[in-house]
């Protein structure tokens, strides 16, 4: 799939530090609870992605699910785009920046958590801490 920013892997690697390339490039992982982060719970604000900036998920659509990694149940309307993942033996939605392709986490269905969505966007910490502009306020 093509996304409207266009970058080598070079620029990449220029731009963003190791872990934050293997996570949003290479599709990496982070290990459960490796961040307090998934218990910070502003009222108000945007995360946006570590390799473009792009607005994914406002403060007030993150929730608690004990999962170890932060928790949405609703992106940004057209801010991630969602694939089949058939790695590691299991069948996934992962989702990824609809601008840049970069690798977010995955979604899920049907867990029963009491969001509107019945879904919880399982996010990567690496993608929160973009830059100075970590939390921005969403015009």
């Amino acid at each position: 799939m093509t996304y409207p920013l266009q970058k080598g892997k070079e620029e990449w690697q220029a731009q963003l530090s190791p872990e934050q390339f293997r996570i949003l490039r290479e599709k990496g992982t982070e290990s459960p609870y490796s961040s307090d982060f998934d218990k910070h719970m502003p009222s108000e604000g945007v995360y946006t992605c570590a390799g473009c900036e792009t607005p994914l998920y406002k403060a007030n659509h993150k929730f608690k699910s004990g999962c170890g990694w932060p928790a949405f149940f609703d992106a940004v309307p057209g801010a991630v785009t969602r694939h089949t993942d058939r790695t590691f033996g299991m069948e996934r939605t992962e989702i990824v920046c609809s601008n840049c392709g970069g690798h977010l986490g995955h979604v899920f269905k049907g867990e029963g958590y009491p969001t509107p969505t019945d879904e919880r966007h399982c996010g990567m910490y690496i993608f929160q801490f973009p830059s100075e502009h970590l939390l921005t306020v969403l015009q």
